[in-house]
């Protein structure tokens, strides 16, 4: 019998073999291929041009932003949905992912992954058969332009066993099901869709009469229908991983571990998306919350921190609270907080412009509006350039709709949290992020996107003290295509900072099964973001110690959630959110709950009040694409590929020239504070809290008066008599803020002021002796020179 690793490389240089030397799979793997109708299997999809004749111009006047709001056409338009094919970010992630899919010796074949991301990013192309070559190569630049059109959302049925609307025809044929033969569960993710191929169109009224086929649809009004590309796996990864991706491991029998095996044994054939290969969870998030079945007219039963004037819910809630007095349907039927509520809000108006057409109280909006405030510039610039994939020569209309879905994003960002900021007499300051969506706080496509804490700490005069969370410059130029050099902006400093985002990675045992497969050691992991050195590779991780796990941005590899700090939903419940691999990362940061519990939806930091300060600006920002995921799909893309090895480098292009996704300020507290007395033995320069989000000790001080750097030494407090220093946090810098894990037990720490290769001194302990240096090692054992500098 051969082992394990002679039957995995074996069958993985057949598959390979088979690939085009175009660098891109002719046929789909079946590592990727998922249950659902499947291409070829539907006639193709109408253009949404076609629909233009009844669902476009409808609402006049237009709305002080200049949007149609209640015009289906107009609103899609400007959404994401409507260019989900001309996003530059999605192709300049299938660049990588297809260089990432089985390579081996020979690097011009390769490929396979892309069919996961264009059956929702251009279904239109997808169901048309022509999404292979899986690099996209083979899409129309006419006819698969549209990204989610019209037409598809309109034939989607439920994918359970039967068929669920008498007369509609579910097209899935074994082995290709979406749904568990036992159990009958239908599976709801990750492009794992249904469509009806009798070709009638499907939407939730039953008092319409069209000129086409109609069949009334409740499926149209539940969230699980988005859940269809909102909750999306990978399937590859599912099914070869050693934990399957997953944080419950895949029960025996439904997975084949086998690459080049057959579908019907394979982990996508035989679980729900959820359970496996975590990309992103926003539909399961959803269903883990307290908000997925309560009914839209018991918003004044929530906790009041959730009703905030203008927040999401409250939106939700008014807008679809109409004459009756109440929130449901105007047929009855009750309404709950689904997708749909928020992001297709009731409206009253007509979705059709033909003659007795009735006004509807609860017309859903048709824009989709989610956060993606930048996209909307990303996909102008680069039509003006000549530079998008799909879709360019954009008319005057188009654009317009881009740029009042740009205005809904923001506003939907806006409505997104609540900020507040106070201080307790002679103590910390306490910021409180509230969630008022139903997913977590962000949610999405994990990668590049996030969300974070700035605080600008301000003294009597109104001179700034401190600033923590800052965003700038770091010290980096880049040129466009054309030559221009740009200052770089992210982050200043990625450690300290506060920040609520996704952290996809891959663990060390996965790594050796890849290295295994005859994946290069040198695949660098991600890059260092101002000398574009790879920080680690596959290498580096298959001989790291046994349980190590490190964030990569290799969409299609991740096989491990390194960290989630993303601020759960109302009411999420713990068992929900396990099952469905949607847990915070560790899962003890917004409480303990347990089996049966569910966790806080907000999150409070606490931060050491500066010497000085009086005042207090605390924002939350949220950052569509950050410099480091776009620095990652530019240099890791090796440009082999004809069709798309150039996206990393167009994406860096239009980031560049469209403000570099500049941060979207979300909310806005401020407060005014006193600093504590100070503490025994000390001067007013250090404020130690203790930070119960991070377990860390926040450290806010002055800089030292001539240091350019500074370092943290602590040790046991029983050994601070005698200065027994057992750790050290080197180069923090003079930004006036650091933290550090004190371990167990209780410690005493101090800040030592350094320039360059020497250090200053450690004070004076209080018998006014000058204390004595750490001698631990490492960047922080400079040679102390006292009196060189001011440095006290």
């Amino acid at each position: 019998m051969p082992t394990a690793r002679a039957l995995f490389s074996g069958t993985v240089a057949l598959l390979l073999a088979a690939a085009l030397a175009a660098h891109a799979a002719n046929s789909v793997p079946t590592e990727i291929q998922q249950p659902g109708t499947q291409p070829l299997q539907v006639t193709a999809l109408t253009s949404p041009d076609n629909c233009d004749n009844c669902h476009s111009t409808i609402t006049q006047p237009v709305n002080p932003t200049g949007e149609r709001e209640r015009d289906p056409a107009f609103g899609w338009r400007g959404g994401m949905m409507a260019n989900a094919g001309r996003d530059a970010l999605f192709w300049a992630t299938v660049a990588v992912a297809e260089q990432d899919f089985l390579p081996n010796a020979d690097p011009s074949q390769r490929g396979g992954a892309g069919d996961l991301c264009i059956r929702c990013h251009s279904v239109g192309g997808w169901i048309a058969g022509r999404s292979t070559p899986t690099n996209g190569s083979g899409l129309s630049t006419t006819s698969d332009t549209d990204g989610v059109e019209c037409e598809f959302c309109h034939l989607t049925v439920n994918p359970d066993p039967a068929v669920n609307i008498s007369g509609t025809v579910e097209v899935q044929n074994a082995p290709f099901q979406a749904y568990d033969p036992t159990t009958g569960e239908p599976y709801r993710g990750s492009g794992q869709y249904v469509l009806n191929g009798e070709g009638s169109r499907l939407g939730p009224y039953a008092d319409v009469n069209p000129p086409h086929g109609f069949y009334q649809s409740s499926f149209h009004r539940q969230g699980e229908m988005c859940g269809s590309c909102h909750d999306v796996s990978n399937a590859a990864v599912g099914d070869l991983a050693h934990n399957h991706g997953a944080m419950v491991a895949l029960a025996p029998g439904t997975f084949s571990g086998v690459p080049g095996s057959p579908v019907d044994g394979k982990a996508a054939f035989n679980n729900p998306p959820y359970r496996y290969g975590v990309v992103e969870r926003t539909s399961s998030e959803w269903t883990a919350s307290g908000l997925d079945t309560l009914n839209v007219n018991g918003y004044l039963s929530l906790p009041a921190d959730l009703r905030v004037p203008g927040g999401s819910l409250d939106r939700a809630y008014h807008r679809a609270y109409d004459a009756r007095g109440n929130a449901s349907y105007a047929d009855g039927t009750a309404r709950t907080f689904t997708c749909q509520t928020c992001h297709m809000s009731a409206s009253t108006g007509k979705g059709c412009n033909k003659n007795g057409v009735p006004t509807r109280q609860d017309l859903p909006r048709h824009d989709q509006t989610g956060g993606s405030y930048w996209a909307p510039d990303l996909v102008q610039y680069q039509d003006s350039k000549g530079t998008l994939r799909l879709g360019g020569g954009l008319d005057q209309t188009q654009r317009d709709a881009l740029n009042a879905g740009k205005v809904r994003a923001q506003e939907h960002l806006a409505s997104a949290a609540s900020l507040t900021a106070s201080q307790a007499a002679g103590g910390p300051l306490t910021v409180k992020v509230t969630n008022l969506t139903g997913h977590k706080l962000i949610t999405g496509y994990p990668e590049g996107r996030r969300m974070w804490l700035n605080l600008k700490w301000y003294d009597a005069g109104n001179q700034l003290v401190r600033e923590d969370g800052a965003y700038g410059p770091i010290g980096r130029s880049v040129p466009d295509n054309a030559g221009v050099l740009h200052p770089v902006q992210s982050l200043l400093d990625l450690e300290s900072t506060v920040l609520y985002e996704a952290k996809p990675g891959m663990d060390r045992a996965w790594a050796e099964q890849l290295l295994s497969l005859g994946y290069p050691a040198s695949l660098p992991l991600m890059y260092d973001r101002m000398d574009d050195q790879p920080e680690h590779t596959l290498g580096e991780l298959g001989a790291a110690p046994a349980g190590t796990a490190w964030h990569t941005f290799h969409f299609a590899l991740n096989n491990v959630a390194v960290a989630d700090t993303r601020i759960p939903p109302y009411g999420f419940r713990y068992d929900e959110a396990r099952m469905r691999n949607a847990l915070p990362v560790p899962d003890t940061q917004f409480g303990t709950p347990g089996p049966g519990g569910t966790y806080r939806y907000w999150d409070e930091r606490t931060f050491a009040v500066p010497a000085g300060a009086t005042r207090v600006e605390a924002r939350l920002y949220y950052q569509q694409t950050s410099w480091e995921y776009v620095h990652f799909l530019w240099k890791a893309n090796d440009g082999a590929d004809p069709f798309l090895g150039l996206e990393g480098r167009n994406l860096l292009d239009a980031w560049l020239n469209t403000g570099e996704s500049a941060p979207f300020q979300m909310a806005l507290a401020t407060a005014t504070v006193t600093a504590p007395a100070a503490l025994p033995g000390e001067g007013l320069a250090l404020r130690p809290s203790w930070n119960a989000g991070t377990s860390r000790v926040d450290v806010a001080y002055a800089p030292a008066c001539d240091a350019t750097d500074h370092a943290l030494v602590w040790g046991d407090l029983a050994a601070v008599a005698t200065y027994g220093y057992t750790n050290a946090v080197c180069g923090i810098g003079t930004s006036g803020a650091a933290s550090f894990d004190p371990g167990a037990g209780n410690v005493f720490f101090l800040v030592v002021g350094a320039t360059g290769s020497t250090e200053g001194s450690y004070g004076l302990g209080v018998s006014g002796a000058e204390r004595p240096e750490f001698t631990g090692g490492g960047l922080c054992a400079r040679p102390q020179v006292l009196g060189a500098a001011c440095m006290p």
